[in-house]
């Protein structure tokens, strides 16, 4: 794997697990009943997404420019580990909408 894909690789894996963190540590925040903390930490989550997305994007303009790059079992985890955080950071959210609503009555 070139040194450039084996960097956007890794940036996936590294960007998508500091957004899975961050959004477990935003649900957690949230059943404590600190709001606050809750939502920066959604934030911090979904500007790592971003930046995972810079790196998708390199990858998948690569791709698009006919430098097609080999699929390897690290490529496919850096894709999963996204996908799944993407996933487990909306359903985060969702998760903090219902102790906020717990929390208001």
């Amino acid at each position: 794997m070139e040194q450039q894909n084996l960097e956007a690789v890794m940036g996936l894996i590294m960007f998508g697990g500091n957004a899975k963190s961050d959004a477990m540590e935003a649900i957690a925040a949230a059943k404590a009943g600190d709001f606050e903390l809750a939502d920066q930490k959604v934030k911090d989550a979904e500007e790592s997404l971003v930046q995972a997305h810079h790196a998708q994007t390199g990858m998948l303009t690569q791709e698009a420019q006919g430098n097609h790059m080999e699929v390897t079992l690290l490529t496919v985890h850096s894709q999963d580990h996204l996908m799944t955080s993407i996933a487990f950071t909306d359903l985060a959210k969702e998760i903090i909408d219902l102790y906020r609503r717990m929390d208001n009555k």
